[in-house]
């Protein structure tokens, strides 16, 4: 795999966005988008999108999001709003597949954790005849106090830890990717954050996978997803945390395929 760069207009600006393509040779075969959790990139995903790729068949699509990675960190001054991951699914990704001229009848799965994942249910609540499914790992539909204090203790790690040092090694600027995501989620009015509604207009196959032991959240956020949509699947992995990709890969791997390959077959 090779890395290449897109460039997007957005926030009145050009924005440089990392991008990796996982066995494009498979014309014919569907194309799945990765979309990475509040402080990851194409990196911290190691190699398993790849795997995920190999055992489904399919193409991928890995990037880092505006301000992760090797992308366009965030300007100094530029704050996230409460709809960051609105205008991550609603401009940021319509403008990335133009990008990289993914045409119309292109109507890829997007697999999302955590950020991540609530951009992918964004996305296909906007757009629901442009998607084909989604996986989504530990996603967020709304915020919860356990989200908040630990996000409050990943502050305190950040300043007086070497966790920016950390980070340095799988983003041009670990500032950009630690704040843009903190501060935000610490934002008192961000609070009152919630896309449950939302979910209403979502109308693709939807597998849904949590760890029973996610430090970010709870099962109320994937069986609140199943409240909405229609003949969503649900997994939830004992002895797993927030990332369920890190903590049972092997299992995450056979659920999405399965689920991808068992929709796939269902499709005129």
């Amino acid at each position: 795999m090779s890395t290449d760069f897109a460039t997007i207009e957005w926030r009145n600006r050009a924005v440089r966005i990392e991008c990796q393509w996982i066995a494009p040779e498979r014309t014919d075969a569907p194309l799945i988008v990765f979309l990475h959790e509040g402080l990851g990139s194409i990196a911290m995903w190691k190699d398993f999108p790849t795997q995920v790729c190999e055992a489904a068949n399919a193409r991928g699509l890995v990037f880092s999001r505006p301000g992760y990675g090797r992308s366009t960190p965030r300007e100094e001054n530029e704050i996230w709003d409460v709809d960051f991951m609105h205008r991550q699914a609603h401009e940021v990704l319509p403008a990335l597949f133009a990008a990289l001229q993914l045409g119309d009848d292109e109507k890829p799965w997007l697999f999302g954790h955590s950020d991540g994942g609530s951009i992918s249910l964004l996305y296909a609540s906007r757009f629901p005849d442009k998607v084909q499914g989604l996986v989504v790992l530990a996603p967020h539909i709304f915020v919860e106090d356990v989200t908040v204090a630990n996000i409050e203790q990943a502050r305190t790690a950040y300043v007086s830890t070497d966790l920016a040092k950390k980070l340095g090694r799988y983003h041009d600027s670990a500032d950009s990717a630690f704040w843009g995501w903190n501060r935000i989620w610490l934002h008192p009015p961000f609070r009152e954050w919630n896309i449950e509604a939302e979910l209403d207009a979502i109308r693709c196959p939807v597998l849904a996978i949590q760890g029973i032991d996610d430090e970010y959240g709870t099962l109320a956020q994937i069986h609140g997803i199943a409240a909405r949509v229609s003949g969503c699947e649900l997994l939830e992995i004992p002895e797993c945390g927030h990332s369920p990709h890190r903590d049972q890969p092997d299992r995450v791997i056979v659920a999405a395929t399965s689920f991808i390959a068992k929709n796939r077959r269902q499709t005129p």
